[in-house]
């Protein structure tokens, strides 16, 4: 009985979430604070459950990590300063509330610095749902934004194995041998069928030989996580296998955000804590924003970099907790940091929503440098000559592209924001570039060049809806084809103006058939490419 009332907490608290046009997420948040407040008791395995989906998250990160991507100075450089800026400065607020009175029990020096340390940290759950809802994990900033919390988070696992004096096991120098092993794992992913069980082969490397085995050695189990995934993601069937455990994250990650709910409503202690943490929330946000900018990126990339990372880290909980493990920190202090979290989960999901203006109006205040000095991946766009343009280069993207060239039409040019993607295309000899469709000065580049076609085949439910919204306000007067997974989102399109909306899976459905007839008048089959 009581797992069901916390199922329907959940869906109600949820649901009423997503009627407010707020992520759900905020609203499973609502439903801890509600049940943990309540007389029910608490179910122990909601938070398995969210354990088990924070190391899932983390494989399905390291199954899109590209290593080299952590040596880049936007990357190791933003974090390292902004770890170094926002330590001194918590730590500083902090010690600023204790000296104004603020008791949350009992304080070391050595726990303010452990509690400076831990809210420098940036929530890894939050920013990697913000980044997948918004397919934005392969763009510039998504890629900053991931690489900061990869080595954040390294940070974290360092800090609790010296602080808890547990040195890892001698055994620890044997994970090496997970590199050759990572191998003979992609073969077998290689003869795995493409449904359950390649979704039963994620979960059993994330929590196996990702989390199980390096906790056995005295390493944190969700680092191994994200290191097993890394060490998969060369393999040519990880974009696949990440897509295959999306739903089971997802639902193991609402027990997370239930379970920071759980120990109940904090006091009023706890409640001034969290008040002073959320009004650093814009600060925070500042310190990444200009320290991504003095590395070389372009306003709109810095700030979002700063909206993506202004939420306080999960791993806070836990480095806190250590601290008061270890008699630095009195017993209040972690249920405190706990709100604080919660608090800093819905205020990042408010201000990241929709933040297309908010985002305009911040980079106008940021001051403006010459573009010669700006990042090579963030130098102004060349679009000379460009007449059609496909966004989104996946398979109905590339077979678009590819067909139009073969029609002999010039001038094409394909535009995807997963910069390996376009890295490898260009190599191919596809006019492709990496961009946003969501950069107001994409569309300004667009429009000067008069382009009269416009396909939007982004695999991604919604995106394509949401860039007509950026047609509609750059005043696009040309031709515009999109395809369409969803009836509703065909006849949401078709209703903005939409010249041709093919229905991605009826499409399929019409290429068989014609194909089929084909074959029963003894003619060759069509092109098969045309229909994906």
């Amino acid at each position: 009985m009581i797992p069901a009332v916390y199922l329907l907490a959940v869906v109600v608290f949820g649901f009423a979430a997503t009627l407010l046009r707020l992520p759900p997420l905020v609203g499973f948040l609502a439903a801890g604070f509600v049940l943990g407040s309540s007389p029910l008791p608490n179910l122990e395995f909601v938070e398995v459950l969210g354990d088990l989906g924070v190391a899932v998250l983390l494989f399905t990160i390291g199954l899109k990590l590209d290593l080299r991507v952590l040596r880049r100075k936007e990357v190791a450089g933003t974090a390292v300063i902004v770890m170094t800026v926002l330590s001194v400065l918590s730590a500083a607020v902090v010690a600023a509330l204790l000296a104004l009175g603020l008791d949350l029990g009992a304080t070391t020096p050595g726990g303010i610095a452990a509690v400076g340390f831990a809210l420098s940290f940036s929530s890894t759950v939050v920013v990697v749902k913000l980044l997948e809802d918004r397919d934005d994990a392969g763009s510039l900033y998504g890629r900053i934004a991931i690489g900061v919390l990869v080595i954040q988070d390294i940070a974290a696992v360092a800090y609790m194995t010296i602080a808890s004096g547990r040195l890892p096991s001698p055994w620890a120098a044997a994970l090496v041998l997970l590199w050759p092993a990572s191998r003979l794992f992609g073969k077998v992913l290689d003869r795995i069928d493409h449904r359950e069980m390649r979704a039963l082969f994620g979960m059993s490397m994330a929590l196996l030989p990702g989390y199980l085995l390096f906790d056995l050695v005295g390493i944190d189990g969700d680092l191994g996580a994200l290191i097993m995934g890394a060490l998969l993601a060369s393999h040519p069937a990880a974009k696949e296998l990440s897509s295959a455990l999306f739903t089971i994250k997802e639902i193991l990650l609402v027990g997370f955000f239930l379970a920071i709910g759980l120990d109940g409503v904090p006091d009023t202690a706890a409640f001034e804590f969290a008040g002073a943490l959320l009004l650093l929330l814009p600060v925070r946000s500042l310190v990444y924003t200009l320290v991504v900018r003095a590395l070389g990126m372009r306003r709109r990339t810095s700030v979002l970099t700063g909206l993506a990372l202004t939420a306080y880290s999960e791993f806070a909980l836990i480095v806190v907790g250590t601290a008061a493990d270890h008699g630095l920190l009195g017993a209040q202090w972690p249920a405190a940091v706990s709100l604080a979290l919660a608090l800093s989960f819905v205020v990042s999901a408010l201000v990241n929503h929709k933040p297309v203006s908010l985002v305009r109006w911040l980079s106008g205040l940021l001051p403006h440098r010459p573009a010669s000095t700006l990042h090579p991946d963030e130098q102004p766009l060349r679009l000379d000559g460009v007449c059609t343009v496909v966004f989104g280069m996946g398979r109905a993207g590339r077979s678009t592209y590819t067909r139009l060239y073969a029609d002999g039409e010039s001038g094409v040019l394909g535009i995807d924001n997963d910069a390996t993607k376009v890295e490898e295309l260009t190599r191919q000899g596809f006019n492709v570039l990496e961009a946003d469709a969501t950069d107001q000065q994409f569309w300004e580049r667009l429009e000067a060049v008069h382009v009269s076609t416009v396909v939007l085949a982004m695999s991604e439910p919604g995106a394509n809806v949401h860039v007509l919204d950026w047609l509609d306000r750059s005043h696009f007067e040309g031709r515009v084809l999109a395809i369409a997974r969803y009836d509703d989102e065909a006849a949401s399109m078709r209703a903005a103006g939409v010249d041709v909306v093919i229905n991605l899976y009826e499409g399929a459905g019409e290429a068989l058939a014609r194909a089929a007839e084909s074959l029963d008048s003894g003619s060759s089959a069509p092109d098969s490419n045309a229909g994906r």
